[in-house]
């Protein structure tokens, strides 16, 4: 009996040796381990194997690039304004041993770390640029940070600027100068679009007018040549009918009416060629009219010659 008891003893003394001496690391993990109290090793991701009470493992430290976000923190400004800026820091372990033994919290002094040079950059800078220079702001933070973390064997990869607040009365004065801006960019563009507008419209009325002015020139062409023809087409045809001076007066006195349709006054002007024409013209009527008929010879009605009475006797 007492055998057994001792077996089952020893059994169990060996598991829990071999459970303690059997350690198995994730992926992205490191474990450091501790020898009577020395740094002895870093555990690597898979199987390892440790003295058991006599080494000692840390907690695990992951290696991945960690998230921390700070909350606002108040800044003074060059031109004496305080701005709450709200931080993130992207950073990671790159040696497990120096993030053990260089540091006693590494979050809590990346804080500070991170406040302390917020307010050294933000403190040279005016308000404007600021609000202007994120990039700027945040590769001066990356800089000082990492080169003041790397002794801990922590590596800053990013460091963004999530909210810059200023305060409220500036945040009023920013809106009023971002609206007067919006509209004077909209009468600009106002302007712009009235300017195109009467740009346009002169040029059209410009292209009207010259079509107007082309079209009245043909026309008054086309009336002329018109008229030319028609002069032309009458003069061959005097010409060639041989038409005297009585023909022509005639034809003047056929035009006469319609000269003397209008309201207005008349100043006629006749040729002294015409003149003459028309005294032919009028002889050649009076020729051509029938000559009055002979008075009938002096007498009584039946057509006996009057008597004449004879003198009284004296």
């Amino acid at each position: 009996m007492a055998g057994v008891i001792v077996a089952v003893v020893v059994a169990a003394v060996v598991l829990i040796f071999l459970v303690r001496a059997v350690r198995i690391v994730p992926q992205a993990r490191a474990m450091v381990v501790e020898r009577l109290g020395r740094y002895h090793r870093t555990l690597t991701p898979g199987l390892a194997i440790v003295v058991p009470f006599v080494d000692r493992v840390r907690d695990r430290i992951d290696l991945r690039e960690q998230v921390v976000s700070f909350p606002p923190q108040p800044v003074i400004t060059e031109d004496n304004l305080v701005v709450g800026i709200d931080t993130v820091i992207y950073f990671q372990v790159t040696d497990p041993r120096a993030a053990t033994y260089e540091i006693a919290n590494v979050i809590r002094a990346i804080e500070q770390l991170t406040v302390t040079t917020l307010r050294n950059v933000i403190g040279g800078l005016n308000l404007e640029a600021t609000l202007t220079s994120r990039d700027q702001i945040n590769g001066q933070l990356r800089g000082v940070l990492d080169e003041a973390t790397g002794k801990w064997g922590i590596r800053v990869n990013r460091v963004e600027l999530k909210a810059i607040d200023p305060p409220r009365s500036i945040q009023d004065s920013m809106e009023k100068q971002m609206r007067a801006e919006r509209d004077r960019r909209a009468a600009i563009l106002t302007a712009e679009g009235v300017k195109q507008s009467e740009i346009l419209r002169a040029e059209g009325e410009k292209q009207a007018a010259i079509l107007r002015a082309e079209g009245e020139r043909e026309a008054q062409i086309l009336t002329a040549e018109g008229e030319a023809k028609a002069i032309g087409t009458v003069f061959r045809a005097i010409h060639e009918g041989d038409a005297d001076q009585k023909l022509l007066a005639y034809q003047y006195l056929q035009t006469l009416p319609q000269i003397a349709q209008g309201q207005a006054s008349k100043l006629w002007i006749v040729p002294s060629e015409l003149t003459g024409a028309l005294s032919g013209l009028g002889g050649l009527l009076g020729a051509a009219a029938p000559a009055p008929a002979a008075a009938p010879a002096s007498g009584g009605p039946n057509g006996a010659a009057p008597q004449r009475p004879e003198p009284a006797s004296g």
